[in-house]
């Protein structure tokens, strides 16, 4: 290394050092128990080793019943091979949040006990009627549930024309063609049924374990339009999508190049990543390699799942981070603008941080409200038997990575991450309306966690709930700028998981925010200005 960049080289280094140094703390307690969510994940593990058994655990964070309170929905499993929820430990369940730390099990008075090998969730008001709905996709059986407003959902899964006999993964609402009416993208991993039964391991040791991705073969997505009748049209083909087989995990949205459409991105599980651009007249071109979105700058696709659209470095332009196993760390491609992205996993430590560790379910917010988002991940390997084949571990507490102006460190266990589970999904809300964002994180075979955050440190912040009235009713895809914080409304989030609450910025020491601009999905632009802190504040789209 030549002198000049050595120095030049130490000198970034010893700055990125001070910057982490200077983080507030982050703290979290885990209230599940004593808050009444006693939710097990059910995967109903075989000596099969069927690849499902290991991806289930979806949850879906919103307002249910629009009382004001985030309510939590987790994802079951079913009994294999039968793939029916036989008995009442399978079910899915609707936790209601009465306030001050205390939940209520409404899943039988609200009709969701759900269908069938149940994966992951995804919320959103399709009718614009003002109370979200709830879609779960699952293997070979999906669902939509309409909220009818009375606290209880209607199975509409035929008459809105909603297939299934593919497995599902994931799935998440946007307005792809800015009608004012959120269409629905399904994300499949691959085909499946419990008649092909390959064994993977090592026979002379009689030990079988899930099976590599890449004997199964691929799928691809699905794109829903909303026809605004309450049924949907499957324009897959149409719009350019159904040529592009993958094994999907996860969905997230953002315009990634700031021309007013919002654009989708699909992590891939050993396969190379989707970025599909949307073009604006209905079509989408995928773009990933080109993109620099497809693999890490070492060109090897890794086992990506859960997937965040959102700017970390404060610059205005939404960037990509996701989950992987360990010895894969957790990508964060930085939006470099024009379309492009660079790989920033290093330059971040965020490929320093992660190289251990097995990640599902991850959020980026700001967990301490100093104005940086930070990261939360639900850790755990994919093989319950990995320990006996690589240097790798199964059972993981989750992680968090504190954000100081785009550089992380790991503060997992200052922040009281120390229950090594089989963690799948994450979801987050502002549960308790203090301002701090808390997440609810499922397992396999063991109890939820719900982890309060009590960092220490007050500082100022901000919820935005948006009401549309020339776009869609949730404001999805509405971007939102408050100084050098861009966020964009998205209920698509983590692994297979929904957030559906509200928009959070941290303000720091900033009692006041002098200017708000907001551009809905219909082109207006709305500017609010003196806008004082530590408030949940309802915004309706002008007219």
């Amino acid at each position: 290394m030549r002198p000049r960049a050595a120095a030049a080289f130490a000198v970034t280094g010893a700055l990125l050092a001070a910057a982490a140094a200077r983080v507030p703390p982050i703290r979290f307690e885990d209230v599940a128990a004593s808050a009444g969510v006693g939710f097990v994940l059910e995967n109903h593990p075989t000596d099969h080793k069927y690849m499902i058994e290991t991806m289930p655990g979806g949850i879906a964070v919103f307002d249910y019943d629009g009382d004001g309170r985030p309510d939590i929905y987790f994802t079951n499993g079913a009994d294999i091979p039968s793939l029916e929820k036989s008995e009442p430990g399978y079910w899915n369940r609707l936790y209601r949040n009465e306030g001050n730390w205390k939940f209520r099990d409404v899943t039988e008075q609200a009709g969701v006990a759900g269908a069938g090998y149940s994966m992951g969730a995804a919320v959103g008001d399709y009718d614009n009627d003002g109370h979200p709905d709830l879609f779960v996709a699952g293997v070979n059986r999906n669902v939509l549930y309409r909220n009818l407003g009375n606290g209880k959902f209607e199975d509409v899964t035929a008459r809105a024309g909603i297939a299934s006999g593919e497995w599902a993964v994931a799935a998440g609402w946007f307005d792809y063609d800015r009608d004012g009416k959120l269409d629905l993208w399904v994300v499949h991993y691959a085909k499946f049924s419990t008649a092909d039964d390959r064994y993977c391991g090592d026979r002379s040791r009689g030990l079988r374990i899930y099976c590599h991705p890449k004997y199964f073969t691929p799928l691809a997505n699905t794109l829903y339009r909303n026809r605004g009748d309450g049924t949907f049209e499957d324009v897959s083909a149409k719009a350019g999508i159904a040529k592009f087989a993958g094994r999907g995990m996860s969905v997230a949205f953002a315009d990634y190049d700031g021309d007013g459409w919002p654009d989708v991105f699909v992590t891939n599980d050993n396969m190379p990543n989707f970025l599909f651009h949307n073009l604006g007249n209905g079509r989408f071109e995928e773009t990933a390699l080109l993109a620099g979105a497809a693999v890490r700058d070492d060109g090897k696709p890794v086992a990506a799942m859960g997937a965040e659209f959102k700017d970390y470095d404060n610059d205005g332009l939404p960037d990509l981070l996701f989950t992987a196993l360990s010895g894969e760390t957790f990508p964060l491609f930085r939006n470099a603008g024009k379309g492009g992205f660079v790989d920033a996993t290093l330059q971040s430590r965020m490929g320093a941080v992660t190289l251990k560790h097995s990640g599902w379910g991850v959020g980026m917010f700001d967990l301490n409200n100093d104005g940086w988002k930070d990261v939360f991940t639900a850790d755990s390997h994919v093989n319950d038997r990995v320990e006996m084949f690589e240097p790798a571990v199964y059972k993981e507490p989750d992680s968090v990575f504190a954000n100081s102006g785009g550089v992380f460190q790991d503060v997992s266990a200052e922040a009281g991450m120390t229950s090594a589970k089989a963690h799948r999904g994450a979801a987050f809300a502002d549960f308790d309306g203090d301002g701090r964002i808390d997440a609810v994180v499922s397992a396999l075979g063991a109890p939820a966690e719900l982890w309060r955050n009590v960092s220490p440190e007050p500082r100022h912040w901000l919820i935005l709930r948006l009401q549309g009235t020339r776009s869609n009713r949730d404001g999805i895809g509405a971007r939102i700028r408050i100084g050098s914080q861009y966020q964009e409304m998205t209920t698509a989030a983590s692994y297979a998981s929904s957030c559906a609450w509200g928009v959070h910025f941290g303000l720091d020491t900033m009692a006041v925010a002098p200017k708000i601009e907001i551009r809905w999905p219909s082109g207006t632009v709305q500017t609010l200005r003196d806008v004082k802190a530590d408030q949940v504040l309802a915004v309706t789209e002008p007219r």
